[in-house]
């Protein structure tokens, strides 16, 4: 009897396993094709920073390899301010759909990324523009804080 029930809680074990990699698999799938959709936070990896940002593994000069000019959202699951800064990422993503692109990396996951931008506290936001070094923005603020700098940096309206 021991043996069957262990045997039962070994199936039951892997069955969840594999259902829930399998969501999640499909989960990230969804949310690559919104975020190609346009207007999305983009979830960032280190490859897909050294795809689409810059590539510091073959170059120590900073050059910028976008289209358009970004946002890097440097947070964590559990840090309070990064949590209210979030849905204000979202509606930036949104209203700037087709002129700039938002990125959000989890330092907890992507620790290499975090200490090339020495990410001692978060949120830290990363603002790229297209010509230019990249420029550091540490902590919270409001939509109006944001979006000034938006204007003012990453797309130079006077």
């Amino acid at each position: 009897m021991k043996k069957v029930m262990t045997m039962v809680a070994l199936i039951l074990a892997s069955t969840l396993t594999y259902a829930c990699a399998d969501g999640a698999k499909q989960q990230n799938s969804t949310e690559a094709k919104e975020a190609e959709a346009g207007g999305n936070v983009i979830v960032m990896n280190k490859d897909l920073f050294l795809k689409d940002v810059f590539d510091y593994e073959k170059s120590q000069e900073w050059k910028y390899k976008g289209d358009k000019p970004a946002i890097i959202d440097l947070y964590a699951d559990w840090c309070g301010p990064c949590r209210l800064t979030a849905p204000i990422m979202k509606d930036l993503a949104k209203e700037y759909a087709d002129k700039i692109v938002i990125y959000k990396v989890n330092v907890d996951k992507e620790k290499e990324l975090a200490a090339l931008f020495n990410a001692t506290s978060i949120p830290l936001f990363v603002f790229i523009p297209m010509n230019g070094e990249p420029q550091l923005f540490r902590g919270a603020a409001d939509k109006a804080t944001y979006k000034k700098a938006i204007d003012d940096f990453l797309l130079k309206k006077e």
